[in-house]
């Protein structure tokens, strides 16, 4: 077990239990929430439901649109689901929406995450929430205090400032409430899973109203992939006077997520030198390198060969060990420790009938610390410089002994980073009538700063000289692990800088009624991003900086011939930072970092809106991106372009949403997505041939759906919830290591839970992989991370 307490968990504890002793406990029943005039608050809290389907949302256009009329991808999911399949972050909630998914090559640190293939934007009712960082440092983000999820596909950087490609996740968090009500939830489960959550919400006067939420949970997890975690949420809101509110909030998330970077590994075999199937290849199949080309080639004996051979199974060198219960997790590993604090302020304001001001300020600052590997690379039979097994790119021998479950080349990275934002939104609306045409005008302007420090220490085991030798993991099937800690080894400092992003954006966008049928959606808008970057390694290396600026636009149209059916039209253009994290140069002048989208979709609706469901055609790309020119050498061609920047990642696909809830009885979700992400070479690449995106399956689908049953003997019904899961196969090669193909298979998982719903008790069972299935959640590089095995999880709610 490598679960360890935060020094910061008495804390915690003692202010969940002076909480439960002395506050009074709050529940916001939303699905009987009103909106009213008074209490313009509300407004953005939660939005109108139909029974308990959610049908109009304000991400998409920032102004409170039915989704019928939205000229938009966007899936919006209620609090009910993810609570149903107790749900408790943002990782185990990717099942409700379609087009969302665990990055390719992806290193378990944190919520590394993709929508359509690309990268993703986080945001908290429409403020920063944390970048998508992939691999180097970023958060898991919890449900706890999130009332919904609103998914829009495409960039958005007219509305959300410094934006991803693939879209924004936007969580839309708990609100004060005027109505008294009260929550305690306690959870049990799988792998020493404890828990304890408050939720307190009350008015204070008739103007003013507050909101806390404070939750500890704690889990060994599966494999000892252990998290612990401390949350604290705390809201104010004030009704000045009619249609003048403000909105104070303020989050702190301390928390310990263990990392496995690593999951079970593939044998490194290159298949293709070899003239036999994995399953039957024999010592005469792996001959030595040439010493005569590299001195440095591995000579096995006839007898180490043959042990070799015996090794290798019929599906080494294209899918990952299978390792059972196995970790490849070093006692040297630690944690992502992580620290996240925030705090808005939000202020409504009618400035008359038809003009109203919405403004938002936020500071958040995110620091974070770990140890993770990198690899276990476990050398059979590949090729370097025109021969086989070049040291250390070679079977593990020492002292004439074989180990042919070795991992090598291991590095350890040491982690510390530091983030601190300052974001201001200002929306300025306008609703307008001309004849019989109504519109809304729409005024937005941004500003943002971005202030990092990183730094990477590295060591490593005797294949690299750098630090003192961590010691060889002789096998991984039954690893021995290094003694000490990391810094007993010597580390080698790799990287250590402050970098700084700065955007301000100014937005106009028009939403016109123009029928009752037709709608439109016309936006414009030109931000800049400008980058800073000081490498700290000594004290020489000047400050570099670069500038992006420019025009985007999203247009928009929404097509209603009937009420229950409505199709629609997007084209949108944004624009980001080509890596929030990355390094600058001297001569760095690259075009701008870009975005397209362009869909294709249609809603429909049936029972009186207890069915509401989409279908998107899309196509999603990231331009400019950069590649060597193949003509390029430093010495003997170094007058010609070194860089081209027409690349690009682009997905096609389409998606398919489905929600309904029939009366209190029947609720279903259901979600799927066909996709063919890639990158597409440009003009002047050394191979013309696409490449798909690694670790993203082509096809992807879930269902969820619960039944309340009244028996006569109870006075409340008891719900039954069924759910699958599906994800395609997907590609973990790496032609750098001789694996051109290598896949982790498609899987399909179910899961389930009974829960007796009452007026004020809730107990809920969830079951989760009810089939025991052997699987991989994520795909890694040169890897997969196994998913969990058949586990339990129980959850008491006491509301009043």
């Amino acid at each position: 077990m490598r679960f360890k307490l935060k020094p910061t968990w008495p804390i915690s504890a003692a202010v969940t239990m002076l909480m439960a002793t002395t506050s009074p406990l709050t529940y916001a029943n939303e699905d009987t929430t009103k909106v009213t005039k008074d209490g313009e608050i509300e407004k953005i809290s939660v939005y109108s439901k139909h029974n308990k389907l959610i049908v109009d949302s304000g991400t998409a256009t920032k102004s409170n649109m039915n989704l019928m009329q939205t000229p938009a991808a966007i899936v919006v999911v209620d609090k009910l689901l993810f609570t149903e399949q107790s749900g408790a972050t943002l990782q185990e909630s990717l099942r409700n929406v379609s087009g969302l998914s665990q990055a390719g090559n992806n290193y378990g640190v944190g919520d590394n995450l993709a929508i359509r293939g690309l990268g993703v934007n986080y945001a908290y009712d429409g403020m920063y929430g944390g970048a998508d960082l992939e691999n180097s440092y970023n958060p898991t983000r919890t449900m706890t205090n999130v009332e919904s999820i609103e998914v829009l596909k495409g960039p958005a950087t007219g509305l959300y400032g410094m934006g991803a490609a693939g879209g924004v996740i936007n969580l839309i968090e708990k609100k004060p409430q005027q109505e008294a009500a009260y929550q305690i939830r306690a959870v049990a489960g799988q792998w020493n899973n404890q828990g304890l959550m408050i939720d307190a919400t009350a008015g204070l006067t008739k103007d003013t109203a507050y909101r806390i939420v404070a939750n500890y949970e704690t889990s060994d997890g599966y494999r000892g992939l252990s998290s612990e975690r401390s949350e604290f949420y705390a809201s104010l809101s004030h009704n000045i006077s009619s249609g003048n509110s403000l909105l104070f909030s303020a989050a702190y998330v301390d928390d310990a997520v263990q990392i496995d970077s690593v999951g079970h590994p593939v044998r490194l075999v290159d298949l293709s030198l070899i003239d036999a199937e994995a399953g039957s290849i024999t010592a005469a199949d792996l001959p030595n390198g040439d010493t005569a080309i590299s001195a440095d080639a591995l000579q096995l004996t006839d007898a180490q060969r043959e042990e070799l051979a015996d090794s290798l199974s019929s599906t080494d060198g294209w899918q990952p060990i299978e390792l059972g219960d196995t970790a490849l997790i070093s006692p040297i590993s630690t944690p992502n420790q992580g620290e996240e604090v925030r705090f808005k302020v939000r202020h409504d304001l009618e400035i008359t009938d038809n003009w109203v001001l919405a403004h938002q300020l936020q500071y958040r600052s995110y620091s974070t610390d770990y140890i993770r590997q990198t690899s276990a690379n476990n050398y059979i039979f590949t090729e370097r410089g025109e021969t086989t097994n070049v040291n250390p790119r070679a079977p593990l021998v020492i002292d004439d002994v074989l180990y042919p479950y070795a991992a090598r080349r291991q590095e350890y990275r040491s982690i510390e980073a530091n983030e601190t934002t300052w974001q201001y939104f200002a929306d300025l609306s306008n609703a307008w009538t001309f004849g019989d045409i109504s519109g809304e005008h729409l005024i937005s302007a941004n500003y943002e700063n971005r202030e990092m420090d990183y730094q990477q220490y590295s060591i490593w085991d005797a294949d690299d000289t750098r630090s003192d030798a961590v010691p060889y993991i002789l096998d991984i099937r039954n690893p021995n692990w290094p003694t000490g800690t990391f810094e007993d080894y010597n580390p080698s400092l790799r990287s250590k800088y402050d970098k700084s992003a700065t955007a301000w954006g100014l937005s106009l966008q028009e939403v016109v009624y123009i029928t009752d049928e037709l709608t439109a959606r016309v936006g414009g808008a030109y931000s800049s991003i400008s980058q800073t970057y000081q490498n700290q390694t000594s004290d020489s290396n000047p400050e570099l900086d670069a500038d992006d600026s420019g025009f985007t636009y999203n247009l928009g149209l929404n097509y209603q011939p009937i009420e229950q059916l409505s199709t629609f039209l997007n084209a949108s253009k944004g624009r980001t930072a080509y890596s929030v994290l990355g390094s600058l140069s001297e001569d760095d002048n690259r075009p701008d970092s870009e975005s397209e989208s362009f869909d294709l979709g249609a809603r429909f609706t049936a029972f009186e809106e207890d069915l509401l469901a989409s279908v998107v055609f899309f196509q999603t790309s990231r331009t400019n991106l950069r590649y060597s020119n193949p003509l390029y050498d430093d010495v003997d061609n170094f007058d010609v372009t070194e860089y081209y920047y027409d690349e690009k990642d682009q997905t096609e696909g389409v998606e398919v949403d489905l929600n309904l809830a029939f009366n209190d009885q029947w609720t279903m979700n259901f979600n799927a997505t066909y996709q063919t992400p890639a990158t597409l070479p440009g003009s002047y690449a050394a191979s013309q041939d696409e490449e798909v995106t690694k670790g993203l399956a082509e096809n992807l689908a879930s269902l969820w759906t619960s039944y309340s049953y009244k028996f006569e003997a109870l006075p409340s019904p008891i719900k039954f919830s069924l759910g699958v899961t599906h994800e395609g196969e997907r590609s973990i090669a790496a032609s750098a290591f001789g694996v051109d193909y290598a896949i982790v298979e498609a899987y399909t998982v179910l899961g389930g839970a009974v829960s007796y719903v009452g007026e004020e008790w809730n107990i809920q069972l969830n079951l989760r992989n009810l089939t025991d299935e052997t699987y991989y959640s994520k795909a890694m590089y040169l890897g997969g991370l196994p998913g969990e095995s058949r586990n339990a999880k129980l959850t008491a709610t006491y509301s009043f």
